[in-house]
């Protein structure tokens, strides 16, 4: 069995041919996008219980943006940037809920520790329109769905694990979908802070670097769990 030790399904999957020597592997698809000179999608559709299997990968979609000169990029680059992964969320939220429902946003990871701070620091900047709809409705714009937050830390600061966390909160709020934003373990010294994977199909804290959680998914929270990382760690990380 191969060691991938990468989050990324696109890597998984080119490692996999590579070791294998294959062009097509049965139960994944796979289309690569190139937008601009800098920006390129590549989506990965896994289909079946056998490219589940190979893969190490729930059955699902996983897009990979890959954004080069992202350090260098000025105010318009950035804005166009966002942008673009905005699109792409969009798409995939809209496959599972409607537009109005509402959404649980979890920034995973530990403030305190630079690679794995992504999820914490992000969720800082959500606008969080769910309390404001609830007791100021006269200040919302008409449509607005309702977001609320949380960034739960993380087993080692305190106790708790972080699914028995969300269980918690989904259990009083009722969102109708999870986002949960993390970092993520990259082959490629290349792809730091410059690759984002979506995914809808959970996630597995931990998982890149060998140091497994519990599992984030539809199937320990009954509701879709949609996952946006970024690679903030190229083969090790200092999740906890």
């Amino acid at each position: 069995m191969i060691n991938f030790r990468t989050d990324l399904a696109a890597e998984r999957r080119d490692i996999y041919q590579k070791a294998n020597k294959l062009n097509e592997i049965n139960g994944v698809e796979s289309e690569k996008q190139d937008l601009s000179e800098n920006i390129s999608i590549e989506r990965v559709k896994i289909t079946n219980e056998e490219g589940e299997k190979i893969i190490g990968k729930p059955i699902g979609n996983y897009i990979t943006v890959d954004l080069k000169k992202l350090k260098l990029a000025g105010e318009e680059e950035i804005e166009k940037y966002g942008e673009v992964i905005s699109n792409e969320l969009k798409k995939i939220i809209d496959m599972h809920i409607e537009k109005q429902d509402e959404i649980l946003v979890v920034g995973l990871g530990n403030l305190y520790v630079t690679p794995d701070s992504l999820g914490p620091k992000v969720v800082q900047e959500i606008d969080v329109t769910r309390h404001i709809i609830k007791y100021l409705p006269q200040y919302v714009e008409e449509g607005t769905r309702p977001v609320s937050a949380i960034s739960p830390g993380v087993l080692g600061t305190t106790g708790i694990e972080t699914l028995e966390i969300i269980k918690g909160v989904i259990d009083n709020v009722k969102p109708k979908m999870l986002i949960v934003i993390d970092s993520l373990a990259s082959r490629s010294i290349e792809r730091i802070s410059s690759t984002i994977q979506i995914s809808d199909t959970g996630i597995v804290p931990g998982a890149g670097v060998g140091n497994t959680r519990s599992e984030i998914s539809k199937s320990t929270l009954g509701i879709p769990v949609i996952a946006i990382r970024n690679s903030n760690s190229c083969r090790v990380c200092c999740t906890c």
